[in-house]
């Protein structure tokens, strides 16, 4: 259940149009839902502003069933990473409300429970090859899941720098830039130099030999000269958008934060 939902529940309440047992009857849940193989983080959203989600690598179809079963009952997006086609196939027999992305190996659902965010603008996703769209896909589709405004730039990498050049204009007016290379990594640090808005570095497992699945442009990213970049895990698009979410989220108001006792 995210902040908009209980906002709602609370002004009908101070209106009369809701009674208190009604109320409490649909937040009875915050903050964990307890099943057989799982504990669901019920309360993640009102805390931090990005909903739970699934690790789905390493679950069983029936766990998965369970968990995301329990989660499309709520008033609340569901989002499941890393789950393989055949995995995702057998789930949605049993769940048909579910959507699979299969680029970004990702189950959604309860797209009607996207959350109106307060953002201060477009986070925009840039890959340097179309190799790394999986995992752009997955930052991707995680943001609209988040309620963020997303644009996306494919195909730019520095072996024809005129590419990234050409977009000038939408990366200086972003909020926020993930930029998603493998190979050397060389693509963040040129964003980075570009902008003042933040640049999250995504180092993509895409490369020959000495690539070492994303070490080298994990290394890259982590030794870039720009100002401004930082960097996530190794194919971690869901890591990079939720510190874009966190990074683009405004708050309601400019009230103070209170003073230490």
């Amino acid at each position: 259940m995210h902040e908009n939902i209980i906002r709602t529940i609370l002004r009908e309440v101070a209106a009369g149009t809701r009674d208190p047992e009604s109320a409490l009857d649909r937040l009875r849940h915050l903050p964990v839902e307890t099943l057989p193989s799982a504990r669901i983080d019920t309360h993640r959203s009102l805390r931090t502003g990005i909903p739970e989600a699934v690790f789905g690598q390493d679950k069983t179809v029936d766990q998965l069933v369970e968990i995301l079963g329990a989660m499309l009952a709520r008033e609340q997006v569901v989002l499941a990473t890393r789950v393989s086609p055949d995995k995702a196939a057998a789930v949605q027999a049993r769940l048909p409300q579910l959507n699979y992305h299969a680029p970004a190996r990702m189950l959604t659902g309860n797209k009607e429970h996207i959350p109106r965010a307060r953002t201060r603008g477009e986070v925009v996703i840039v890959t340097a090859g179309t190799s790394d769209l999986p995992v752009a896909e997955e930052a991707r589709i995680s943001l609209e899941y988040f309620g963020h405004r997303v644009h996306t730039l494919f195909d730019t990498g520095v072996a024809g720098l005129h590419r990234i050049l050409a977009h000038t204009q939408r990366l200086a007016s972003a909020s926020v830039i993930i930029v998603v290379a493998g190979m050397e990594g060389a693509l963040p640090t040129v964003v980075a130099g570009m902008v003042s808005a933040p640049v999250i570095g995504v180092p993509s497992s895409i490369g020959y030999g000495t690539g070492a699945g994303g070490f080298s442009a994990l290394l890259g990213m982590l030794n870039s000269c720009a100002p401004g970049l930082a960097v996530v895990n190794i194919d971690n698009g869901f890591g990079a958008a939720c510190m874009a979410a966190a990074i683009n989220h405004r708050k309601e108001n400019n009230t103070p934060a209170p003073e230490e006792p």
